[in-house]
């Protein structure tokens, strides 16, 4: 797209009403920040009412979809949805969901706090399908521009994908941004993804294309809960096939899901660290870790452990685990991918030949400041180049951005601690950053966009 077709697109624009917030990306973390407004508009009235839309890439709303595996089951009890936390009646929580679908006595019955994934994701489905007209789909935001007096935002996007990749942009004017464009595969340093070295977000559909001839070997590599449920489920899927788990531990080590260290997911929790040393923060990091990071439900371990001992009382090892191992090359070739390992303990480096191998080697946040481009100079930084984010999740910019900037997601774990990039406080955090929306920096109430405020009942999420 030439430059000449985004500035003809900004000014075709120009004289669009101004949005209260434009949020990039429409994850749960958006969603949840979504459904907040929805329900303010709805009580609030017309003259309060936030005006939003959001930019999301996927054609539909999606959560992990390559991870969706049959049984898997969140690490998060089902009362830390997008709602319960800020208000315990809200229309959109998991019960709500439960009974509307006509499952809440079922789901009492299992007598558990974790929904499997994959109806979790049905949850979340559930409630973006009643944020439907505020998110543009099939688009990609591209550049953020300071065309005034630094009042007001400027986003231009563009059709992700297909056929209108050509078309000209759209450019959205707003008071707010807020980006929540949530985390990026990362690779070991050296190794590209291909037709067989998968990330293991793409395991579900990559995997298919691989089910219609015998295998031989897979391999993944990594030691967290991602991908402990890999190697369980290639197991499970190609009973013919030797999977190999490589990994630098002993062994898997469990996530410490006790109740004084589930604290740390606390809302109380987000305060405590953002008020924290630096000194303070980085050893409360260190101590929790454990909670979430490289670690793995010990249920999993256990069922992993008994179906390699059983293997090999049977004599017929097809669960291996090739730990105290790095990794240090792949080579992907005709038909098959190398793996080059070297023991960490004794022995020789060899190679290991794979239909298939699955990166299960976590994630890395987006930065927000490749998408401001130029205005990103404008956010100030800490002395490790970090972004510095008041408590309402703000960017702290220089005085020529009066706009605001906010984030969700990993990018805040320096300030805002481990729940950044979880789950755990999206509710009381969408409530936070809806009500800072109403607020300027002086504590005034911000002139918002009169808008008609939506009636109560047009929140209500159908069961379609």
């Amino acid at each position: 797209m030439s430059a000449g077709h985004a500035d003809a697109g900004a000014e075709r624009y120009d004289e669009q009403p101004v949005h209260d917030l434009v949020g990039i990306g429409f994850g749960p973390a958006n969603l949840a920040l979504a459904i907040a407004i929805a329900e303010h508009n709805a009580h609030s009235g017309g003259a309060r009412a936030l005006r939003t839309a959001f930019l999301e890439r996927q054609r539909e709303f999606g959560w992990h979809r390559g991870m969706l595996l049959a049984g898997a089951t969140m690490q998060v009890s089902f009362l830390k949805d997008l709602a319960t936390l800020r208000d315990p009646g809200s229309r959109f929580t998991f019960l709500r969901f439960l009974h509307e679908r006509g499952r809440l006595v079922d789901f009492m019955n299992q007598k558990t706090f974790f929904p499997t994934r994959i109806e979790f994701h049905e949850y979340l489905s559930w409630c973006a399908a009643a944020m439907g007209e505020q998110v543009r789909y099939g688009r990609q935001a591209h550049a953020v521009r300071l065309p005034g007096d630094g009042d007001v935002l400027e986003v231009l996007s563009r059709p992700a994908d297909g056929p209108e990749a050509e078309a000209e942009a759209e450019a959205l004017r707003t008071r707010n941004l807020v980006v929540g464009a949530g985390l990026t595969p990362h690779f070991p340093e050296g190794v590209e993804p291909g037709p067989r070295v998968w990330h293991n977000r793409d395991l579900l559909p990559y995997h298919r294309s691989l089910t219609d001839r015998p295998h031989r070997r897979f391999a993944v590599v990594g030691a967290g809960q991602s991908a402990a449920e890999t190697a369980e489920f290639l197991h499970r899927e190609f009973p013919d096939a030797e999977v190999c788990a490589v990994f630098s531990r002993y062994g898997y080590s469990p996530s410490d899901d006790s109740a004084f260290a589930n604290r740390i997911f606390d809302p109380d929790a987000v305060d405590h660290f953002y008020s924290a040393p630096e000194e303070v923060k980085q050893s409360l990091m260190d101590y929790h870790s454990n909670t979430n990071y490289s670690v793995v439900d010990p249920d999993l371990i256990e069922q992993l452990y008994r179906t390699s001992y059983q293997e090999k009382i049977a004599g017929a090892e097809r669960l291996r685990f090739l730990n105290t191992t790095s990794l240090t090359a792949v080579e992907e070739r005709e038909g098959d991918v190398r793996l080059h390992l070297r023991p960490l303990v004794e022995g020789e480096p060899y190679t290991l030949d794979c239909d298939a191998v699955v990166m299960a080697t976590g994630y890395r946040p987006a930065d927000p400041r490749t998408l401001l481009g130029p205005l990103a100079e404008e956010c100030l930084t800490d002395g490790r180049g970090r972004l510095r984010i008041s408590r309402d999740h703000r960017v702290l910019t220089t005085t020529r951005i009066r706009a605001g900037i906010y984030v969700q997601g990993a990018i805040s774990q320096h300030t805002h601690g481990i729940t950044s990039s979880l789950l755990s406080t999206l509710a009381v955090r969408s409530g936070e950053i809806c009500d800072a929306l109403l607020l300027d920096r002086a504590g005034r109430s911000v002139p918002v966009t009169p808008v008609e405020a939506e009636p109560a009942e047009d929140l209500a999420v159908t069961a379609d």
